[in-house]
């Protein structure tokens, strides 16, 4: 079921549920620019056989408002935006699963609104945390010197966008999934561009908006909630991860108070086919056995 949120002034957003209306909700946060339908058909289809699986565009993606230009926003909005979703379907609380700046949203809903969160799940991201980072040997290492994103990631980043026509775009799309899947699995370039030709045919458009790139990243920082936090938090291993590579994973283990580590063979910053399924259990063997209360 498909409906159209309105969370802000003249702000809408898109939403999709899938699953029993009963069953407890399972909220979906795609990363920066990404659509909603970033989240692959199968996966949503595998975890509403368990749960109420909601999924959204953010603002400045897929049929959602597209007018940071006219009205800047700050990242954070973008969390709230998320708490206002849950609102406008009557969501009191939820299981979060987030990618990438959606693993960061999530951690903001987890610092700031424990009360709606059941349980979160984080893939490809980094922590809101300035705890260092402390190997097996025992070597401490600062936050920000962590490892950063791969050179050939930050030269496509690095590249402007510029509008050659879909078929164009959908190369330069599947050229940037290419980077970030990694080099550990078969790169599946059929699948990236059947996914991003759907995305483009639910928005309209082909281009795209550096919005995301452009808002305000000030006062993300979540340290001492995080480090103290009650609500059950999986953090996905992936040993190919281009953007937060390990040992990003792990520090997020010692960040945020009671996180547990799962890791998925050859996963990079990417959901393949061929992941999927693992990627599915991992979801559900961790949602399991936390019960959503009665929401109208």
């Amino acid at each position: 079921m498909e409906q159209l949120l309105t969370v802000a002034p003249d702000v809408h957003l898109w939403t999709e549920q899938r699953g029993a209306p009963d069953a407890p909700p399972l909220l979906l946060i795609m990363g920066a620019g990404a659509s909603g339908l970033g989240w692959p058909e199968p996966l949503v289809d595998a975890l509403a056989a368990r749960h109420r699986v909601i999924r959204y565009d953010h603002r400045d993606t897929g049929r959602s408002t597209w007018l940071y230009e006219q009205r800047p926003y700050r990242i954070t909005d973008l969390a709230e935006d998320a708490v206002a979703v849950l609102d406008g379907l009557g969501v009191e609380r939820a299981h979060l699963v987030g990618l990438s700046l959606g693993g960061m949203l999530t951690q903001l809903l987890i610092a700031d609104h424990p009360d709606r969160v059941l349980s979160a799940t984080l893939i490809g991201t980094a922590a809101l945390s300035t705890t260092p980072y402390t190997h097996p040997d025992g070597t401490v290492l600062p936050a920000e010197e962590l490892p950063g994103i791969s050179p050939e990631v930050l030269e496509l980043w690095s590249q402007p966008v510029e509008d050659h026509g879909p078929e164009a775009e959908l190369d330069r799309r599947v050229t940037h999934w290419r980077a970030l899947s990694g080099d550990q699995l078969p790169f599946d370039a059929p699948h990236f561009r059947d996914l991003e030709r759907r995305i483009i045919e639910h928005a309209g458009r082909h281009t795209t908006s550096p919005a995301h790139a452009l808002a305000d990243d000030s006062g993300m920082l979540r340290t001492e909630a995080l480090a103290t936090t009650e609500v059950p938090v999986q953090v996905i291993l992936a040993p190919a991860e281009p953007v937060f590579p390990p040992p990003h994973a792990q520090h997020l283990t010692q960040a945020i108070r009671g996180a547990h580590l799962t890791e998925i063979p050859g996963m990079g910053h990417a959901l393949p086919p061929r992941l999927l399924p693992i990627l599915t259990r991992a979801i559900l063997s961790h949602t399991q056995g936390v019960t959503a209360p009665n929401v109208s």
